[in-house]
């Protein structure tokens, strides 16, 4: 077998090519042709280099040809002739669209919307879109209380979680008013596609509602839950009654309660009681309730996709989560997403660049 001619290398070259004929992240082709210009370095005839390479002769002598002529630009491919690029820019065209209002008539943009004000496909829309992880479906909520006295109120609420004092019981109180006993067909369904999923009936039968109480012990996460038929002063007192006779009378308790009007205006129950102490959120922000959490468990893990003959079904069912939940129930970590003004007044272009 014929000898073939030493190639020249540049040592900067070496080093370069070396790192990529080892790489495990160049494409394939960088690889290759940098593990050819080496065994062509090495003198090997073009025949074995071909050989070694799983490719033909004619491969080894074009890419060593085009590397003597023009160095590592050589290895690099050449523009192809063909349809040209389409949406060069693209990406600066659907920030800008996003920030911009909507046609009328439409509440939200989504990729075929976009795609047809952009005269190009949803495709390449949704290519945009998920390189840059923005999803037009997924939501986001922000609350900003506009309470004068937020600071003050906020500081004293989350004090009591995160420092209460010495023996002192913190509970935090709410209810979740007209609860539906709804019945209606539930189970399970394949699809066309083969994808076993759950399946409701698409009417249903009201049978009643009934309002719930709640408190919440911040230190245990235990919950003390009661089911009225209304949501009234005098329930909600009642229910307070409830939770207070648990503890001895000198027993320090502090209750965090949100603005509703029954929570309002109890100082004859409060003269009463000289232990209870009423802490109230900031007007807008009942986020800062903790049994608010507890609430949005519950929905899910036993209201969601369940199905009631009548209000007393109802009521069995959320006194037997209550007794479940409370078996393994642990306190709340208290955290909260911070939101800055500066954030919301940001248009789409500003966050992605």
């Amino acid at each position: 077998m014929r000898k073939s001619p030493k190639i020249e290398v540049k040592p900067k070259d070496f080093a370069i090519l070396t790192k990529r004929s080892k790489s495990r992240t160049e494409p394939k082709q960088v690889v290759d042709r940098a593990k050819i210009i080496l065994l062509c370095y090495e003198g090997k005839p073009v025949g074995k280099i071909a050989e070694m390479m799983h490719t033909y002769p004619n491969k080894i002598i074009e890419w060593r040809e085009r590397y003597t002529k023009e160095g590592l630009e050589g290895l690099l491919d050449k523009p192809r002739s063909g349809k040209p690029k389409l949406y060069i820019g693209l990406r600066d065209q659907v920030l800008k669209k996003l920030s911009s209002p909507t046609p009328k008539g439409f509440g939200r943009w989504d990729a075929p919307l976009l795609a047809k004000e952009l005269n190009c496909s949803p495709d390449a829309v949704w290519r945009v879109l998920k390189k840059d992880a923005i999803s037009l479906v997924r939501q986001r909520s922000w609350c900003i209380s506009t309470d004068k006295e937020f600071v003050p109120k906020a500081a004293d609420i989350i004090g009591l979680y995160l420092n209460p004092p010495l023996k002192a019981i913190v509970i935090c109180v709410d209810e979740k008013p007209s609860i539906q006993a709804l019945e209606r067909k539930t189970g399970y369904i394949q699809t066309s596609d083969g994808k076993t999923q759950r399946a409701y009936k698409s009417t249903y039968k009201r049978n009643g509602t009934l309002n719930l109480f709640a408190a919440l012990n911040v230190a245990t996460g235990s919950i003390k839950t009661k089911t009225t038929r209304h949501k009234t002063r005098e329930d909600f007192i009642e229910y307070m009654d409830e939770v207070v006779k648990e503890y001895q009378e000198d027993q320090e308790i502090h209750v965090i309660l949100d603005n509703y009007s029954t929570h309002k205006k109890n100082e004859e129950w409060l003269a009463l009681h000289p232990n209870v102490h009423f802490h109230f959120t900031p007007t807008s922000a009942s986020w800062l309730n903790q049994v608010e959490i507890w609430f949005g468990i519950f929905s899910k893990k036993s209201l969601a996709g369940a199905s009631f003959r009548s209000t007393e079904e109802l009521k069995e069912q959320i006194e037997a989560y209550v007794a479940n939940y409370n078996k393994e129930c642990r306190p709340f970590k208290w955290r909260k997403r911070e939101v800055k003004g500066s954030q919301l007044k940001n248009n789409i272009e500003n966050l992605r660049n």
